[in-house]
């Protein structure tokens, strides 16, 4: 007896999904989500920027839930080191406020703003699944390369400001306003007078997204304002202290002594 046409019909292959996020909370919930979603697998998962290009050159999934703010490198900054011809659909994972993202939800299959439902993350799936069933791969890559080239330097836009939380309220920072940045973990400190705001950036993104004429990376650490800087003394070992006009002293590491001295000349 010959097999029916049911019998012969292959089950489609699963949905390869890596989660790239630094909080294990974050992976935990996203992978747990997974796990009810009939067609989807989890083929690896990634703490910080530079595992998740690590895990998508390896494992080349076919879709990723990518943070956007991860320690190393950014979500954005995986895209550009992957290359967007190789990169798997991106769902991006995000803690920024709707309106923010704006700017870059057209070149993803879709985004979950944290802290995201059951029934918001079955949709973004939905989506995905979407996008393979139609096999408009190209189509996102294309979005994706559209991405990588609007966030080079050369083109990306410099923000007057940012927008902050704190004690549970938004509001706007101008940028120049700023007196000096330093590194705080998975955050950025920005100091503005004798008050302090926490961002969740990492220094290179921040640094980024400022204006080059009026900041200047003094450290793997730090960023300041060159409008504020008073002076430049000789430290030890070839460092430099950086004197803002408030008094404040800043460690300038070798690395990036040249830079600013050709700026203050």
């Amino acid at each position: 007896m010959s097999p029916s046409k049911t019998d012969m019909m292959v089950a489609p292959s699963p949905i390869r999904t890596l989660i790239a996020d630094d909080e294990p909370l974050a992976r935990e919930r996203v992978r747990s989500l997974i796990a009810d979603q009939p067609g989807l697998s989890v083929v690896g998962e990634a703490h910080d920027g530079d595992q998740a290009v690590e895990q998508i050159l390896a494992h080349q999934p076919d879709l990723v839930f990518l943070d956007v703010q991860m320690p190393k490198k950014t979500g954005f900054d995986v895209i550009q080191s992957v290359g967007a011809d190789r990169m798997p659909a991106v769902v991006f994972v995000t803690a920024y406020d709707q309106y923010a993202i704006k700017a870059f939800d057209v070149h993803a299959v879709d985004y979950l703003m944290k802290p995201f439902d059951r029934e918001r993350f079955e949709g973004a799936v939905d989506r995905a699944r979407r996008h393979f069933d139609a096999n408009d791969s190209g189509a996102l890559k294309s979005q994706l390369l559209r991405l990588v080239q609007q966030l080079q330097p050369s083109s990306a836009p410099r923000q007057e400001r940012l927008i902050v939380k704190t004690g549970g309220r938004l509001f706007f920072l101008r940028a120049d306003e700023i007196d000096w940045i330093e590194a705080a973990g998975n955050y950025v400190r920005l100091h503005v007078g004798k008050d302090a705001h926490l961002l969740r950036e990492t220094m290179n993104s921040i640094e980024a997204r400022l204006d080059p004429k009026i900041f200047l990376r003094i450290h793997r650490s730090r960023i300041v304002n060159m409008e504020r800087v008073k002076e430049l003394h000789p430290w030890f070992n070839g460092d430099y202290a950086v004197i803002l006009r408030d008094g404040t002293k800043l460690m300038l590491s070798r690395g990036y002594r040249d830079k600013l001295q050709e700026r203050l000349m």
